[in-house]
């Protein structure tokens, strides 16, 4: 042992083709080296041991910080947004074979075609101007609506003009329109969003968008997006995230009237709304007549297109889209994923049409219908067991279902004024979200046990 040990000692003790000088203190061998330095040249004088000399070990070569920036600077230029294209009508055509492609139809009722536009899979929108605008302000409106970008939110990419129409090009995003998710057109039975953590996800993820777009785009502008409803909600596999269609259509159609102020317009539209709930409720009828009149001939100057069943009685009076009109439809499209009915059904009774809302079911499912259900308690558990969508197989937290119907009653209240905005709404579904997830985990069938069927 002693003999082999010396011989180790011999063999460790080998000079080497570069020796250290006795001047480098102890503790900088043991200091590890990284990739992006390099050792001093022999030529160089500098002490490795002081990390205040340009010419230390300690920092990078001028050849390695080059190489490193152009390779950081590269990954950061393709992972930045491009700047919006004002594309050619001639390019428009050619992409979607002079409109005579199959148009694609399942995500907006709107003309639409799915096409690739200088090497990307895109989806064209064709709309119609609500007001004339001129180039140099659509360029400047595309500019800075196209900076807002949101996992919750389909990327505007550019736009055409031909017209009186607008063509909107958007990113292509694989998967379903949340309409089709709850109601299949091929087998009503049936749905992908059989699990209540999934319909969770749909509304924290819908609630976070359209709070993106209402506070926190960072622009110097109020955006609506006025056409939130099922049909323009595209559902993603396989976590069952959202993203939002037709986001910037609302400016750049010129549905909104941007020389006036949007707040003072939402603040004048509540407060002539309020006053016609007054003249009502004091019987003036001739009175009520006229102001209606009044406020539905101003409205003609600006034609206003909607969805019947997520238009709020505001925007219906004076065609204005506000943010509180985004709220309204929000909490439709809630109590849609509640319940997977449509907003406004007709049924044949008597002889007659009657026309049932899910605002009306919603009311009665947490306020009772007057016919003696028992305890207040058991007796809205059992409401909304009836009234939630009988695919999830009656399997949800009742509270978290209680809190987030009420939710979305307030959400299409008849006052715009009493309606949370979505910051908040966004808040209160992020907390559901995490109740349900705890619902969710406890609930779950163990995955770490095995059953045996053979005798003992």
């Amino acid at each position: 042992m002693p003999m082999c040990k010396s011989k180790m000692a011999i063999d460790a003790a080998l000079p080497t083709s570069a020796p250290r000088t006795s001047r480098t203190p102890r503790s900088s061998k043991s200091r590890p080296t990284s990739t992006p330095f390099v050792s001093v040249s022999s030529s160089s004088s500098a002490d490795p041991s002081t990390s205040n000399t340009t010419g230390g070990a300690l920092y990078p070569s001028t050849t390695s910080t080059t190489s490193s920036s152009r390779t950081s600077l590269s990954g950061l230029r393709h992972s930045l947004p491009e700047n919006p294209h004002i594309y050619d009508y001639s390019e428009i055509c050619s992409a979607t074979n002079n409109f005579l492609s199959d148009t694609y139809t399942s995500a907006s009722s709107t003309r639409s075609w799915h096409c690739t536009l200088r090497g990307k899979d895109v989806l064209v929108f064709q709309r119609k101007f609500r007001r004339s605008i001129d180039m140099p302000h659509l360029r400047q409106l595309l500019s800075v609506i196209c900076r807002s970008h949101h996992g919750s939110i389909i990327k505007l990419l550019g736009a055409s003009v031909s017209g009186v129409h607008i063509f909107l090009v958007y990113d292509f995003v694989v998967g379903a329109n949340l309409s089709d998710c709850l109601r299949n057109p091929r087998n009503r039975s049936f749905t992908v969003l059989s699990t209540w953590i999934s319909r969770m996800q749909i509304a924290t993820d819908l609630a976070h968008g359209l709070d993106y777009i209402h506070h926190k785009t960072g622009l110097n502008m109020r955006l609506v997006h006025n056409h939130i409803k099922s049909s323009s909600i595209v559902v993603t596999e396989p976590s069952f995230n959202v993203k939002i269609c037709h986001f910037g259509a609302a400016q750049l159609c010129g549905e909104i009237d941007e020389d006036q102020g949007q707040e003072d317009r939402a603040s004048g539209s509540s407060a002539s709304y309020k006053a016609e709930i007054q003249e009502v409720s004091e019987e003036e009828d001739s009175k009520k007549k006229s102001i209606s009149k009044l406020k539905r001939s101003d409205s003609r100057k600006q034609q206003f297109e909607g969805v019947r069943g997520y238009m709020s009685p505001e925007f219906q009076s004076t065609g204005i889209p506000t943010q509180k009109s985004d709220v309204y439809a929000f909490g439709i499209v809630i109590l849609e994923l509640l319940t997977g009915e449509e907003p406004l059904k007709f049924k044949y009774e008597k002889g007659d049409y009657v026309r049932t809302s899910v605002i009306d079911t919603a009311r009665m499912a947490i306020e009772g219908g007057g016919s003696g259900d028992g305890d207040d308690g058991k007796g809205m558990e059992w409401r909304l067991r009836r009234w939630v969508d009988s695919k999830l197989r009656d399997s949800f937290p009742v509270e978290v279902v209680e809190k987030l119907t009420r939710l979305a009653l307030d959400c299409v209240h008849v006052d715009p004024d009493e309606r949370p905005n979505m910051g908040r709404v966004a808040g209160k579904i992020s907390k559901m979200y995490l109740e349900s997830r705890i619902w969710s985990d406890s609930v779950r069938m163990p995955a770490n046990i095995s059953v045996s069927f053979a005798p003992r």
